[in-house]
């Protein structure tokens, strides 16, 4: 059996210590403020990689930041909750107290300008403890090392959010990516259960969306 090689290994470490502190930094950002997580609107410049518009990313920020708005006057500290948009739909992971708040909270995020659908994956439960909350960072950051590690989809598509052992995965793919994805995701250390919040695209409309090499690399 060969074994790979250091600089494999470094480079593995190399992105799988880039995905976990980045993880961390946006949830530390995040949890020294409010109890409710923003998905994606910590994110600062655009990613030049989404295969979203710089519109439809802008747009996502905005939807972000309006429902957790509208969320922390409804809500107040009855629960943890972590807003995620992409592409106008909305993923809804965390806990609150009781089934009450679960729907109050997704009527609230659909009411928010150009949300077009909600995923609604609210536990009703007690807050994660921290030792849960890290772990749920680790996972994220193998599962987005792991994503990037494959030579045959493009890692970088895809949005990665844990939430007690459960990966999502958002994102506009191909079925091929989709499946190979969660594959990949299925078999990272720590994942319990994977669950697909994807926009499928064709081969065709891929090739339309992923960037242009630049001219010296043609």
């Amino acid at each position: 059996m060969t074994h790979p090689s250091t600089f494999t290994l470094s480079a593995r470490w190399g992105r799988f210590a880039a995905a976990v502190l980045t993880t961390v930094a946006l949830g530390a950002a995040v949890s020294a403020c409010a109890p409710l997580i923003v998905g994606g609107a910590l994110t600062g410049a655009l990613v030049a990689s989404d295969r979203r518009t710089s519109g439809a990313q802008l747009e996502d920020q905005g939807i972000e930041f309006r429902a957790g708005a509208r969320l922390r006057e409804v809500l107040g500290d009855r629960g943890s909750v972590s807003v995620t948009s992409y592409n106008r739909q909305v993923l809804l992971t965390g806990d609150v107290n009781s089934e009450q708040d679960k729907a109050l909270v997704e009527r609230t995020v659909a009411a928010v300008e150009n949300v077009r659908a909600v995923v609604n994956e609210l536990g009703v439960q007690g807050k994660s403890t921290v030792t849960q909350l890290s772990s749920d960072t680790l996972v994220t950051g193998r599962v987005k090392a792991s994503l990037l590690d494959a030579r045959d989809i493009s890692g970088s598509a895809f949005k990665v959010i844990t939430s007690r052992g459960t990966v999502y995965l958002m994102g506009r793919v191909t079925q091929r990516e989709a499946e190979r994805a969660t594959e990949i995701a299925r078999n990272v250390q720590g994942v319990q259960r994977v669950v697909r919040v994807l926009e499928i695209i064709t081969e065709e409309e891929l090739a339309r969306v992923q960037p242009r090499p630049a001219a010296s690399e043609r």
